[in-house]
């Protein structure tokens, strides 16, 4: 019991430096998590490693999040995943509120640094927009399902649509990719049983249908946000920067926030280390105060538990299916395609409406994609630069 407990204390030690301290957005953050389980800790080989990280990027969620908490589970069980996730993301929530609270009490809807943020914003959209498209869209046939993407999510801007558009995908990602898929995967060590994993995936699938029936019964807002956050955590593919079309798409029509606060926020969410899906401890308390953030931040991220859980007993035989591996291809070729319409409306169409934060948006793309300047000094600069500009 001892041993178990102190399992238990080094994954909350050493998943809350590294909460503290992963700037840079998902992909630097694989890098210090490798720094620190990998190489420092020795908790795994780097072999279980990538096949953590293969496993993250097939599912729905914030891929990176998602690798902590496997590694939090290897090490200690389910209790284990709660706490890595607990120790990475707790200290960017906190931040998040506390700007939330201070944009509402101080109304800083027309204060320049708020500006500011989202002519940040629109610079790392642009960048993981090309950076994902690289990764996802390297061929003819998965750049013809971007570009379609995009441009129905422009004509028809809606969560339903663009359900539809990431299922079509999907559907043409089977019968486009199925004949090139890598099906060369390794066996993986599971932590759940089979039924285990059947249960976690009944439970996820029920509270999809459930929770929008009871949103629109009880007509109560925590159930609604629950509802919202809920669906977008299941259904989000493509990590962090994808879940910005997504909420928008739930929060700014809805009327619950407009899209200044909406951009205002996720541009401070690039300021603060950790996962980027604490962006809806932000939008949840601007919807319905520390109550809102707590249920907002929960319901975005407990699909993530129930994936891993479902996921991790059946890997082996679902990696090794050209027909399952087409159907990501697909997918993941459409979330670059929806990140498209997103950068422009509303990133663009609310950021560059002058030529300062047309030049200023170069200036930080450039620091971003040509400098490799870290997303937090760029949101620094950003912000520094349009005090003065848009003053």
């Amino acid at each position: 019991m001892s041993e178990r407990k102190g399992s238990l204390l080094e994954i909350l030690k050493a998943s809350t430096k590294l909460g503290l301290t992963s700037f840079g957005g998902p992909v630097a953050h694989l890098a210090y998590f490798k720094d620190e389980y990998i190489d420092r800790r020795k908790w795994l080989d780097d072999k279980t490693y990538a096949d953590i990280i293969a496993l993250c990027q097939f599912l729905p969620g914030p891929a990176s999040s998602q690798v902590g908490i496997s590694i939090g589970m290897l090490r200690g069980g389910l209790l284990g995943g709660i706490i890595s996730w607990l120790g990475f993301t707790l200290p960017s929530v906190a931040v998040l509120i506390l700007f939330a609270l201070l944009y509402q009490s101080f109304n800083l809807a027309d204060a320049p640094f708020i500006f500011s943020l989202k002519v940040v914003a629109a610079a790392v959209v642009l960048h993981a927009l090309i950076g994902l498209g690289k990764k996802l869209t390297p061929d003819k046939n998965r750049i013809t399902i971007a570009l379609i993407a995009a441009f129905i999510m422009l004509l028809f801007p809606s969560a339903w649509m663009q359900l539809a558009v990431i299922g079509a995908a999907g559907i043409a990602g089977k019968f486009l990719f199925e004949k090139i898929a890598d099906t060369n995967a390794e066996p993986f060590p599971i932590t759940f049983s089979k039924k285990a994993g059947a249960v976690s995936l009944a439970i996820l699938g029920s509270l999809l249908v459930l929770l929008p029936i009871l949103a629109r019964q009880t007509d109560h807002i925590l159930m609604q946000i629950f509802d919202t956050f809920f669906r977008v955590g299941s259904l989000v593919f493509g990590g962090g920067h994808v879940v910005l079309p997504m909420l928008e798409r739930e929060v700014v029509p809805s009327g619950w926030l407009n899209a200044d606060q909406f951009l205002a926020g996720y541009g401070m969410a690039q300021a603060v280390p950790g996962p980027l899906f604490t962006f809806s401890s932000y939008l949840g308390t601007m919807i319905e105060g520390l109550s809102g953030a707590l249920v907002a931040t929960i319901a975005i991220f407990l699909p993530s538990f129930l994936f891993l859980i479902a996921a991790l007993p059946f890997l082996s035989e679902l990696r090794s299916r050209p027909g399952f591996q087409g159907v990501l291809m697909g997918v993941n070729a459409s979330v670059v395609g929806i990140l498209l319409a997103a950068f422009y409306d509303p990133v663009l169409t609310s950021a560059i409406t002058s030529n300062a934060a047309f030049g200023l948006a170069a200036v930080l793309f450039a620091l971003l994609h040509f400098f490799k300047v870290s997303a937090w000094a760029v949101v620094l600069i950003g912000v520094a630069a349009g005090s003065i500009l848009f003053a």
